[in-house]
């Protein structure tokens, strides 16, 4: 990539965080489901995949929309693959555990290095039946899960409880809850309980999200046709919104400032790093002002940390940003990694526990980094390059196909200095 200036209007990508939702949730609410707006990134595909696997049929329509029509829970495959999806496995294998056939659950890539203890020590307390690898993939679970009180620890992910509430609304649980101790995104935990009833499935009470109780009264309603919305991503679009803070100016469209996407939290930090941009009911306008380090806690909106350190790279003085505590199993160790790759570049980051420092204000420096195939660093290091002074290769760029696959397209678009090429292996 070249240093570039940009301008134009750009649509935000679907997010994959709503469209995941809505394949499990139109999988268990039953009936037919037109989904809008889906997305297709290899995430997407991979829940698509599962669903489908469970029994749901999936059509695509003339308008891109897709149909999905269910039964519920009728598995005719023995085995599924969750791709790379940290959400998708930690979502969909309670889902999976709902049936009594025994069902093999795999991964590629760093999910297979993800920690999965989880189901080790919770499904057998639901009657569920489960083996792993020594804690990590492939699991073998046999249902079906029954619900009954339990307690669990949310500091990991938000994403097991995620699959925990929609399996035990498919269940029918009644009368019983689910403690959780520290729980971390709640605004993630916010989507998931709108997502489930936008499919008219049962919502739990939630009791300050240290506990989500079913109470006895509530019933499974019949399976009715529904249209869902799928909503623009804040995850993807942090990227689209700091690029035009650095190098625009920029319109983003598609995104709802009302949404409960946890990475909505990205126009606090724009907004601390003194950066200008107006926000209307349907875009985002941003363009470039003098940018200045700022503090951020990104504990609940982990994945805001590579667009942050992108930004925070081309603000004056130090950003310190809190929740670095987070960053160690996703798609790579991501404070590890931003901090090696951005040190490429000349920029310092120092970590320390729960805090990263990033030293910005100096000239980005041209470089070849490494995505370590992490699509964030990818789009980070990408986003970055804009205010170099030389051209950027970044090795292993196509991992950005796992939740953003337009987002080189998009960058041409905007007028990015890039080229794609293939490497022989």
């Amino acid at each position: 990539m070249q240093p570039s200036k940009l301008t134009g209007i750009i649509q935000a990508p679907a997010s994959k965080s709503s469209m995941q939702r809505a394949c499990a949730a139109a999988l268990l609410a039953g009936g037919e489901t037109i989904i809008r707006n889906p997305g297709h990134s290899n995430d997407d595909k991979a829940s698509l995949s599962v669903i489908s696997a469970l029994g749901a049929s999936v059509e695509p329509l003339p308008d891109g929309s897709l149909k999905i029509i269910s039964n519920g829970i009728d598995p005719f495959a023995t085995k599924v693959n969750c791709g790379e999806s940290g959400l998708g496995i930690r979502m969909l294998t309670p889902l999976i555990a709902l049936s009594d056939r025994e069902i093999r659950i795999e991964g590629e890539g760093s999910l297979l290095n993800r920690p999965m203890d989880f189901f080790d020590e919770v499904f057998p307390q639901l009657g569920i039946t489960v083996r792993s690898n020594a804690g990590k993939l492939p699991l073998i679970v046999r249902g079906p899960l029954q619900p009954r009180d339990i307690e669990i620890d949310g500091s990991l992910s938000s994403q097991f409880l995620t699959g925990l509430l929609m399996a035990y609304a498919a269940a029918g649980a009644s009368g019983v809850s689910i403690r959780v101790r520290n729980l971390k995104s709640r605004p993630y935990i916010d989507l998931t309980l709108r997502v489930m009833e936008e499919f008219g499935l049962p919502v739990p009470e939630n009791r300050d999200y240290r506990e989500f109780f079913f109470p006895s009264t509530i019933k499974r309603p019949w399976a009715r046709s529904r249209t869902y919305n799928v909503e623009g991503d804040w995850s993807g679009a942090s990227f689209l919104l700091v690029a035009g803070a650095i190098a625009g100016p920029l319109v983003v469209k598609g995104l709802d400032p009302l949404s409960a996407q946890a990475d909505r939290a990205i126009l606090h930090a724009l907004e601390s790093a003194n950066a200008g941009f107006s926000v209307n009911s349907d875009q985002i306008e941003i363009q470039p002002t003098d940018l200045k380090g700022f503090h951020f806690d990104a504990t609940d909106c982990p994945d805001l940390f590579p667009p942050l350190v992108a930004l925070a790279a081309s603000c004056h003085g130090t950003t310190t940003l809190k929740g670095a505590g987070r960053l160690a199993h996703k798609e790579s160790d991501r404070a590890i990694t931003l901090q090696s790759e951005f040190a490429k570049m000349g920029v310092d980051i120092e970590l320390q526990g729960d805090i990263m420092r990033v030293h910005g204000g100096g000239r980005i420096k041209a470089a070849t980094v490494q995505s370590r195939h992490d699509h964030r660093i990818a789009m980070a290091c990408a986003i970055a390059s804009l205010g170099a002074d030389g051209p950027m290769a970044i090795e292993n760029a196509e991992a950005v196909d796992k939740s953003y696959p337009d987002f080189f397209d998009d960058m041409q678009w905007l007028g990015a200095k890039l080229k794609i090429m293939q490497l022989s292996e």
